[in-house]
C-alpha cells in the first residue's frame, strides 16, 4: 500500500519508533513538505524531544534509485560542514529494511535525514519579513560560509534556491546547538569529484537561476555561484523597506528579469552600495553581468568582503532612510498647494502612495497569479474545514491585495471571521492593523479638497489683476502715441540730413579709392617684376639640384650592382656549405636511427618482460583475491553461525578475522557481490554485539 501516514501513525526504522508529526497550521494533517523530487515527513522520536525529530524523505518513482545508498555514504562526511547536517543520510534499503518497504512500497530508497527547524528563505520573502541590519549581516555570512566550506571541497548543491535555503536562526525549538544559522536541504543533486553524475538534470529555480544557462542542466563545482550570489545580495537588501516592497513574490526577481538591466536590479544595487560599501555591490554586479558562471565571484570572496563589513554604515542607512521619509511627509503637507497638479502628485510620491494603494489599480501580472493561487487554496482549506490552515493563507494573501479593492474587502472581512471563530475570546486580536495618518482616507480626500479650493482662488485673483492692468495699459498707450508721432516726425528730419553727408563722403571715398587704386597698380607692378626675377633664380637652383641627384642616383645603382654581386658569390659558397651539412647530416641520420632502432628493439623486449611478469602477478593476484573472498564468506558465515549459536566471543574472534582480512584490500573487497554489505554489518556487530548478523 502506499505511503499516506496521519498525524500520530507509528513508523519503525532501524528498530527506533517515531511518530508522524503534525503540522502546525493545519491541525488533522501530517507535517509533510512536497518539493520537485518528492516529500518529506516530519517524524518525531517516541521517546525524545522535538529537538531529536527527522525528516522521511519519499521520492517519486522517477527518483528511487538505487545508487542513492552509494552517494548517502560518500554525503555522510561533509554532515561536518556548517550548514550541511542533512548530509547525515540513512537509506532504506531492501535488505534492512525490508518488511517496511514491502508494507509501503513508496518507502523504497527513501532517505532519513535531520530535520531542519525554522523558517526558509522562501517564507521570508514571500511574507515580506524585514529585517534587522545585524540578522541580514549574520544570515549572509553564514550563506557565504557555507558555501565557500564546499567549494573548498569540490562540491556545489546544484539546486540553490529560496526554498532550498532553511534559517534556523528564526526556529523557536530550543537546544540547537552547533546549528548553522543556514542550513541546505535537497542535496540529491549534489555535485562532487565522487559523485554520479543525476540521470535527470534541474536547470535552477525561477529568480535564482542564470539566462544563460537556464536551459542547460546545471552539475558543476561553478553551479551555485550565480544563485549564491542573488541570495546573498537578498539577505543583505531584505533590512532595507524599499527592497523589501519592490520584491516580485516568491522570489526579489522575476525570471524574465535575471542579467538584465532594469528597475530591481539598480534598486538592490545601490542599496548594497549604500549599506554594505563598494566591495559588496561590486561582487553583486560581477555576478549579474557574468557571462558564465566560472566568471561570478566565488563564495570565499563574499566571505572575506562581508566579514570587513561595517554594520553601523547599515544601521546609519535605516536611521537615515527613516528621517528622510518622515521628513518628506513633513513636506508634503507643507508644500505650497497653488501648483495644482504638480503639487498633488509630489505629496501622493512623498507620501509612498504607490500604484498599490490607490483604489482600482491593477496588480502586475507576477502579482496577479501569486493573489489567484493563495485565494484559491484558501477557500479550499475553508471548505475542508481547516480554519486555521485558511487564516494563515488568507494573512499571507492580504500583502499582496491593492489597496481599498473589492479583494481586500473580502480578506480583510474573511480573516476577522475565522479569527473570531478560531479566538472567540480576543476580539481586541481581530481588529485591523491601525494605519498610518498619511495613508488614510480621511488624510487624502481632505488634502485633495484643500488643494482643488486653493487653486480654484487663483482664477478670481487673476482676472481682478487683469483688468486693472488693461485701464493702466490703454492709458500709458494713448501718451505713448502722441510721444511716437512727434518723435517720428523729428527722425524724418534727422534722416534727410545724414542722407546729404552721406552722399558728400562716398563722393571724397570714391575720389580717395581712385588715387589709392592708381598707387596699388604701381606697387604691384615693381612686385611683379621681382617675382619673376625670384622665380628664374629658384629654376636654376631646381636644375642644378637635379642634376646632383641624377649623379648621386648613378652612384647609388653602381654600389647596388656591386653588393649584388657580392650577394650571389656569398649566397653560392652558403650553398655549397648547406650541401656538405646536408651530406654530413644523412650519414649521421643513417648512424642514429640504426641506433634507434636497437634501442626500440630492446625496450620492446624488456616491455614484453615487464607484461609476462605484470600478467603473471595479475593472475597470482587475482587468484588471491578470489581465495581471501572465499575466506571472508567462510569467515562471515562462521560469525553468524556462531551469533546464532549464542557464541559470541567465537562469533567476535571471526568478526575480526574478517575485519582483518577485508582491510588488506578494502578497494577491491568493496566491488564485490556482498563483501561491503558483510562488511557493513560486521562493523555494526564490533561496535554493539546486540546488532543481529543479517543472513547473506
Amino acid at each position: 500500500m502506499s505511503f499516506q501516514p496521519n498525524p500520530g501513525d507509528e513508523v519503525v526504522i532501524n528498530d527506533i519508533a517515531y511518530i508522524i508529526g503534525q503540522h502546525p497550521a493545519a491541525p488533522g494533517l501530517a507535517y509533510a513538505q512536497a518539493g520537485r523530487q518528492g516529500i518529506v515527513y516530519q517524524l518525531l522520536p517516541r521517546n525524545g524531544s522535538i529537538s531529536g525529530a527527522k525528516a522521511l524523505k519519499v521520492f517519486f518513482p522517477k527518483f528511487r534509485i538505487p545508487a542513492m545508498v552509494y552517494q548517502s555514504e560518500h554525503m555522510e562526511s561533509y554532515s561536518e560542514l556548517p550548514g550541511l547536517q542533512v548530509c547525515k543520510r540513512d537509506v532504506l534499503t531492501p535488505e534492512r529494511n525490508g518488511a517496511l518497504i514491502g508494507e509501503h512500497p513508496d518507502l523504497l530508497y527513501a532517505v532519513l535525514m535531520p530535520w531542519v527547524h525554522g523558517l526558509t528563505w522562501f517564507d521570508v520573502i514571500s511574507d515580506q519579513k524585514q529585517l534587522t541590519a545585524e540578522e541580514s549581516l549574520k544570515l549572509a555570512r553564514a550563506l557565504a560560509g557555507t558555501g565557500s566550506a564546499m567549494e573548498q571541497r569540490g562540491l556545489a548543491h546544484c539546486d540553490l534556491s529560496a526554498p532550498n535555503v532553511m534559517i534556523p536562526f528564526f526556529s523557536e525549538v530550543e537546544n540547537l546547538r552547533g546549528v548553522s544559522a543556514v542550513e541546505l536541504v535537497d542535496v540529491e543533486q549534489m555535485y562532487g569529484s565522487r559523485m554520479d553524475r543525476p540521470d535527470a538534470l534541474l536547470a535552477g529555480s525561477p529568480g535564482y537561476a542564470a539566462h544563460r544557462t537556464v536551459n542547460s542542466g546545471l552539475w558543476s563545482a561553478y553551479a551555485d555561484r550565480f544563485a549564491g550570489a542573488v541570495i546573498i545580495a537578498e539577505m543583505l537588501s531584505w533590512s532595507d523597506a524599499a527592497i523589501v516592497e519592490k520584491a516580485w513574490g516568491e522570489s526579489y526577481f522575476d525570471q524574465h528579469e535575471m542579467q538584465t538591466v532594469n528597475e530591481r536590479y539598480y534598486a538592490m544595487r545601490e542599496s548594497l552600495q549604500k549599506r554594505w560599501g563598494s566591495k559588496v555591490s561590486d561582487l553583486f554586479i560581477r555576478a549579474w553581468e557574468s557571462h558564465d558562471l566560472s566568471s561570478c565571484p566565488t563564495f570565499g570572496e563574499w566571505f572575506v568582503a562581508l566579514a570587513a563589513a561595517d554594520i553601523h554604515l547599515a544601521s546609519a542607512a535605516s536611521v537615515e532612510e527613516s528621517e528622510v521619509k518622515v521628513s518628506d511627509q513633513t513636506n508634503a503637507v507643507k508644500t505650497n498647494p497653488i501648483k495644482g497638479t504638480g503639487a498633488a502628485s509630489d505629496i501622493s510620491d512623498k507620501q509612498g502612495i504607490t500604484d498599490q494603494n490607490v483604489p482600482g489599480t491593477e496588480p502586475s501580472p507576477g502579482q496577479e497569479a501569486v493573489v489567484n493561487r493563495l485565494f484559491l487554496q484558501a477557500r479550499a482549506l475553508e471548505d475542508e474545514g481547516k480554519p486555521a490552515a485558511a487564516l494563515e493563507v488568507y494573512r499571507s494573501l492580504h500583502h499582496f491585495i491593492p489597496d481599498n479593492s473589492a479583494m481586500q474587502v473580502e480578506v480583510e472581512a474573511a480573516i476577522q471571521e475565522l479569527d473570531a471563530k478560531l479566538n472567540p475570546k480576543h476580539d481586541d486580536a481581530a481588529q485591523p492593523a491601525k494605519i498610518p495618518f498619511y495613508r488614510s482616507k480621511k488624510f487624502m480626500i481632505s488634502s485633495a479638497v484643500l488643494i482643488v479650493l486653493l487653486a480654484g482662488t487663483v482664477p478670481t485673483v487673476k482676472i481682478l489683476a487683469d483688468q486693472a492692468e488693461v485701464k493702466q495699459k490703454e492709458q500709458a498707450a494713448a501718451a505713448k502715441q502722441a510721444e511716437q508721432k512727434a518723435a517720428e516726425e523729428a527722425e524724418a528730419a534727422r534722416l534727410t540730413a545724414l542722407k546729404q553727408q552721406e552722399e558728400e563722403k562716398k563722393q571724397k571715398a570714391a575720389d580717395a579709392a581712385k588715387l589709392d587704386a592708381e598707387e596699388k597698380k604701381k606697387l604691384a607692378e615693381a612686385e611683379k617684376k621681382k617675382a619673376e626675377a625670384k622665380k628664374k633664380e629658384e629654376e636654376r637652383k631646381a636644375l642644378q639640384a637635379k642634376y646632383d641627384k641624377q649623379a648621386k642616383y648613378e652612384a647609388y645603382l653602381a654600389k647596388q650592382k656591386q653588393q649584388k654581386l657580392e650577394a650571389a658569390k656569398k649566397a653560392e659558397q652558403e650553398k655549397y656549405d648547406k650541401q656538405a651539412k646536408y651530406e654530413a647530416y644523412l650519414v649521421w641520420k643513417k648512424e642514429n636511427d640504426a641506433k634507434i632502432a636497437k634501442q626500440e628493439a630492446e625496450r620492446k623486449a624488456a616491455a614484453e618482460a615487464q607484461r609476462k611478469q605484470e600478467a603473471a602477478q595479475k593472475a597470482a593476484l587475482k587468484k588471491k583475491r578470489a581465495q581471501n573472498v572465499v575466506t571472508l564468506i567462510a569467515h562471515y558465515n562462521k560469525a553468524y553461525n556462531a551469533q546464532k549459536g549464542r557464541k559470541i566471543e567465537n562469533a567476535e574472534s571471526y568478526a575480526r578475522d574478517f575485519k582483518n582480512l577485508y582491510n588488506t584490500d578494502a578497494t577491491y573487497f568493496k566491488g564485490v557481490g556482498k563483501v561491503a554489505a558483510r562488511m557493513n554489518a560486521i562493523n555494526k556487530f564490533l561496535s554493539n554485539t546486540d546488532y543481529t548478523l543479517p543472513n547473506l
